[in-house]
């Protein structure tokens, strides 16, 4: 190893701020998607007037993937 080098190439792959905290949201979104498909009664769901009668993984997966989008918009406006 060269005496030159920064610590930020010195680091490992794992100590890298950005690996680790892509690493933590894939262990979440995994134990998400493991609950939303475990749950496979159908529900009512009422959207605003319409009830709609579908499997509760489906309006779970919706939920889940409004809350990425919301959140990821409101992580790039922060910047």
């Amino acid at each position: 190893m060269n005496s030159t080098q920064t610590d930020q190439e010195r680091q490992g792959f794992w100590a890298r701020p950005s690996v680790r905290r892509a690493a933590k949201f894939a262990v979440v979104a995994l134990i998400a998607l493991v609950f939303i498909f475990e749950n496979t009664a159908i529900t009512t769901v009422r959207l605003l007037v319409p009830e709609v009668t579908m499997p509760l993984w489906g309006a779970l997966l919706i939920a889940w993937v409004l809350g990425l989008l919301a959140g990821t918009l409101s992580i790039r406006r922060r910047r």
